[in-house]
């Protein structure tokens, strides 16, 4: 009788461990690419005229979302891509500035990410692409000792909510993310 309640007793904490697991947070991020990528404030830019040496330069998409180009004013870069944003750019010089302006942008510096939580440095820092959860750990200086370690927290920029996310080596961080390590359960 003894071994019966035994055996009863370990099925149903077993089914109850089964049961309390979490489902596996999603895998990661998209990663990020230049020609999907939706420019925001804090994105410095290279953009080139071709053949017109006083309209190329370094601009920073400033926090109304706008970057100042010359002859033509502010233009909206916030939630353009980089070929949305050249061709706003041409069709404004278009307009009795020059006749066929032939235009390249690049992204100089992304918008910074934030990290916070069970980090021994929470704060802004620089982004970099290929920047994955591991990396962003290692530039606020490592983990905590209290630091849950196999999930994270990510909210993107403009999203509404954050989601949890398996951390692992390859989860993507992405300009503008906003990372949040918890604190393990003890």
């Amino acid at each position: 009788m003894r071994s019966l309640f035994l055996a009863a007793g370990i099925l149903v904490s077993s089914a109850l461990v089964s049961g309390c697991a979490a489902k596996a947070p999603p895998a990661s991020a998209m990663p990020v690419r230049e020609e999907g990528y939706a420019l925001g404030s804090g994105d410095r830019l290279r953009i080139t005229v071709y053949g017109e040496d006083k309209l190329t330069g370094e601009y920073l998409v400033d926090g109304t979302g706008s970057i100042a180009f010359p002859l033509i004013g502010a233009i909206r870069a916030r939630g353009s891509t980089i070929t949305q944003l050249s061709e706003k750019i041409a069709a404004a010089l278009r307009q009795g500035f020059l006749d066929d302006p032939s235009i390249s942008i690049e992204v100089l510096n992304f918008r910074p990410f934030y990290i916070l939580g069970e980090v021994n440095h929470a704060g802004e820092f620089p982004y970099v692409e290929g920047l994955t959860v591991y990396s962003a750990v290692a530039k606020a200086e490592g983990f905590t000792y209290r630091a849950e370690t196999k999930r994270v927290f990510i909210r993107h920029k403009d999203a509404p909510a954050e989601v949890l996310y398996r951390l692992d080596g390859a989860t993507p961080v992405q300009p503008g993310d906003t990372i949040r390590i918890p604190e393990r359960s003890f």
